[in-house]
């Protein structure tokens, strides 16, 4: 990876980007699968699985294609016109500065959720080896680790993100060789019980249509932070490569992720996987691999807490960048001359980190679902809107308008999906809470703006 972090992107694009433009299209590829893969796809993909069974993996394609339409727009409006604040400021650009305002409040709501959802995820995992440890106890723990990685600064946190990108990249290509293994009959071992490659319709939507339609949001889910490759796209030597470059990390991103659960699937019957164990664990349970559960679980366990580090990272310069732009207290503007550290807005996530912990304590079943379909459907909200504003700014043709309208649709399918199951329909009105009070504050500051003249 660069020496430019990806959560310190994802915050603020900078103009320091835009002036260097050194890298390669085939670089930007290779960071985008390293920021990208995280807790979403390593566990909470078993909930997907759960839901659809070997569907799963054609849930991965839909939401490769969602995903790169959501990038195609992003990158252009960022080649275009990139500016500090990255898709706010286009919301803002396109229907004024209540779009900005919402739309960086519900993208920090985003992030605060999303690390919620990887902090339960650490602790459930860490569970694999001390079950009687509560999980607020290990969820506290990671807490103040990852303050501690984001107070070292942003040297020291880039070359600690490097390294677990490496880590998370390894992990899945370490399954995807052990289960070929398996498969060849060169490890034995192995359940009697292995379902196989599907035969027929029913095989394959054992769940039938509601149940693959309600898996969509946690595929998508797992493509979660490719917005960070669209704002780094400005950092390309040939700002024309950016399409290019997104194309090829889906493709890469698609190709690993699809591979892994259609082996997973093939090896253990879909109903014996679960949110609270990777479905790469469960898969190789029954092969005489005394190692691999340990080692895997342990790569999970660094992959997901470089994304909490990265997403505490992201949240903490972003609400620098909104303060800077009057859309949040002046108050979090400030930073200690102590490796220019914004203390304020740490402390706010901090608090949001807090909450997840004592959610985690309130509600130990089903708190790892029910956050993650929260945070994901957020996200989704958040990529409409990059597709919608793209609508209004940008000179668009008639492929493009065809393109937008079904991503659109695509992500209109996996927030809609949430609702078709019950175990996972709280996590949308959880959604819909944080939408309605973030709207509320939006409409709250517009008046104020209104009244005191401020330019909207």
């Amino acid at each position: 990876m660069t020496d430019l972090s990806c959560a310190a992107q994802d915050a603020s694009s900078s103009s320091e980007g835009k002036e260097k433009g050194n890298l390669k299209w085939w670089q930007l590829s290779l960071l985008g699968i390293g920021c990208t893969i995280g807790t979403g796809y390593f566990l909470g993909s078993g909930i997907g699985i759960k839901q659809t069974g070997p569907s799963m993996v054609l849930s991965f394609l839909i939401a490769a294609l969602g995903t790169y339409i959501v990038f195609h727009f992003l990158a252009k409006m960022t080649t275009a016109d990139p500016q500090e604040g990255s898709f706010c400021y286009y919301a803002g650009k396109a229907f004024g500065r209540w779009a900005r305002f919402g739309c960086g409040w519900n993208y920090w709501s985003t992030k605060i959720l999303i690390m919620g959802s990887q902090l339960t995820a650490l602790s459930i995992l860490s569970r694999f080896w001390f079950p009687n440890v509560p999980l607020w106890v290990f969820a506290a723990g990671y807490a103040i680790l990852s303050i501690f990685v984001v107070l070292l600064g942003t040297q020291w946190f880039d070359k600690i993100e490097n390294v677990l990108a490496v880590v998370k990249t390894a992990a899945i290509v370490m399954f995807i060789l052990l289960a070929a293994a398996a498969l060849f009959g060169w490890i034995h071992g192995g359940s009697n019980e292995r379902p196989g490659m599907p035969s027929s319709a029913a095989e394959l939507f054992p769940g039938k249509f509601p149940s693959f339609w309600s898996s969509l949001l946690y595929a998508f889910y797992a493509y979660g932070g490719v917005e960070t490759i669209g704002l780094m796209s400005i950092q390309l030597q040939d700002k024309k490569d950016a399409p290019k470059a997104g194309k090829v990390m889906l493709t890469g991103l698609s190709i690993l992720y699809m591979l892994s659960i259609g082996m997973a699937v093939f090896m253990v019957h879909y109903t014996k996987m679960n949110e609270k164990e990777s479905p790469f664990v469960t898969a190789l349970s029954s092969y005489h691999l005394e190692f691999f559960p340990h080692v895997f679980n342990g790569a999970i366990i660094l992959a997901g807490f470089s994304a909490m580090s990265a997403s505490l990272f992201a949240v903490v310069n972003l609400l620098v960048t909104m303060s800077k732009d009057g859309d949040a207290p002046k108050l979090f503007k400030a930073k200690l001359k102590f490796k220019q550290l914004p203390l304020p807005s740490l402390v706010l996530a901090a608090v949001g980190l807090c909450a997840s912990i004592v959610t985690a304590l309130l509600l130990p079943g089903k708190i790892y679902e029910y956050i993650t379909t929260a945070a994901g459907i957020l996200q989704m909200y958040n990529w409409s809107f990059i597709i919608i504003a793209a609508f209004k700014i940008l000179q668009i043709r008639a492929r493009d308008v065809i393109l937008g309208i079904s991503g659109l649709v695509l992500l209109l399918g996996a927030v809609s999906g949430t609702l078709m199951k019950p175990d996972i329909r709280v996590g949308f009105y959880v959604s819909l809470i944080m939408i309605f009070v973030i709207a509320l504050f939006t409409w709250i500051m517009t008046r104020w703006w209104k009244k005191h003249k401020v330019s909207t």
